[in-house]
């Protein structure tokens, strides 16, 4: 049996990587196909707070942001395995935080707190792969 011993950095930049580029275009891409299921809900999530009339434009935000954190971070993946460099995975990193920080605002704003404090978690591993990456992009 052949065993290809990779160093741990890289096996990290691959796992990071990987795990944000599923998470994002999962989400993004359900956003996409199921515009007006994602609209009416947060419509009604969002309709006792001052985001009220904002929910499409915020929904259009967080789906691009989303589905953007979800390809760079796929291509990201492919850039460390061909390049082993983490320029693309760096910027999905940075968006995937972004992301979490609009999300977190909104459930904080709708006084979902448990929502937002299930979102932290998440957080936590954008700003580990932002890191990351970031010792290897300079």
């Amino acid at each position: 049996m052949i065993f290809i011993i990779l160093p741990y950095k890289w096996v990290i930049e691959l796992c990071l990587s990987s795990f944000l580029a599923i998470l994002f275009l999962q989400s993004g891409l359900d956003k996409v196909f199921n515009w007006q299921g994602n609209l009416s809900w947060l419509k009604d999530f969002f309709s006792k707070t001052f985001l009220n009339g904002q929910v499409p434009f915020m929904l259009g935000v967080i789906t691009l942001t989303e589905v953007g954190a979800g390809v760079a971070s796929l291509l990201g993946f492919g850039e460390i395995l061909l390049f082993q460099t983490t320029q693309l995975a760096y910027l999905g990193a940075f968006l995937s935080a972004i992301t979490f920080i609009m999300l977190f605002f909104g459930q904080r704003i709708a006084q979902d707190y448990t929502g937002a404090g299930n979102i932290v978690p998440y957080f936590v591993v954008s700003i580990l792969a932002i890191i990351v990456f970031g010792s290897t992009v300079i």
